[in-house]
């Protein structure tokens, strides 16, 4: 059955908001993994950790998936909508939710940690997590690449200026990281496939991830909106390329 354009944004546009799940989008828009399993690599230096942290936990999906933790396993998270629903998943683990604004300093010791991980953080703070590491420290981390659904932004917004295309370049990575005196290890780039099947889709991802198209509201991109509802209709899915960067580094 075909829905119309008013069904499928009234739909996107009421649905609820909360944690780091993507499950609303199942049947609707598919993104492409990456190659090296974030959550395998991430679980398996947890299970050999002392005492963890976890910046930027969301609704602590992704920590949950560890199948054993350290003793000490701390996560932080910035979004009151978040938080309890990262106490819900994570409290029965023995993990340590601590509200946190992302912005530095991280509320704890010097050296109090061997593993500092992280998952699509919106900004690296690397003297903190430096200073957050005990010696020998890993930090880990995956986060969104350069240019990622480039096409989709330019799409609303129109042409981005080169530095928007660069700002999350892996270089600026491991300039960031060794200007903090850590040592990289690992540094990898992926270039996946994502693809929007209608355009309920694309707003629920826009009002989910709203550092895409800042300011996003219904109403003020509704011709738009329309606009990418016809292509879709007219063409097949609309098709973007989503960037994916993986970086380890280890503090001497």
């Amino acid at each position: 059955m075909v829905r119309d354009f008013d069904e499928l944004v009234a739909e996107a546009a009421a649905a609820p908001m909360g944690g780091w799940d993507f499950s609303w989008l199942d049947g609707r828009a598919t993104e492409e993994r990456p190659p090296w399993r974030y959550a395998r690599l991430m679980g398996e230096r947890m299970a050999r950790a002392r005492a963890a942290l976890d910046i930027q936990t969301g609704g602590g999906e992704v920590l949950a998936t560890a199948p054993r933790l350290p003793a000490v396993t701390v996560a932080t998270e910035g979004w009151p909508p978040n938080l309890a629903r990262a106490a819900a998943t994570l409290h029965p683990r023995g993990v340590l939710v601590v509200a946190d604004r992302d912005e530095p300093p991280l509320p704890f010791a010097d050296g109090a940690f061997d593993l500092v991980v992280s998952r699509h953080p919106v900004h690296t703070w690397w003297d903190e997590i430096a200073r957050v590491l005990a010696p020998g420290g890993t930090y880990l981390s995956q986060k969104v690449g350069p240019a990622s659904v480039l096409e989709l932004i330019e799409f609303f917004r129109g042409p981005q200026p080169a530095e928007r295309r660069d700002a999350r370049h892996p270089d600026r990575a491991r300039a960031g990281a060794e200007a903090a005196g850590l040592t990289v290890v690992d540094l990898r780039t992926a270039r996946l496939r994502t693809e929007f099947y209608d355009v309920g889709a694309v707003v629920w991802f826009l009002r989910k991830v709203i550092w895409i198209v800042p300011g996003f509201t219904v109403p003020a991109y509704r011709s738009r909106l329309r606009e990418l509802h016809d292509l879709i209709e007219q063409d097949g899915p609309f098709r973007a390329t989503t960037t994916r960067v993986l970086i380890e580094a280890r503090k001497a």
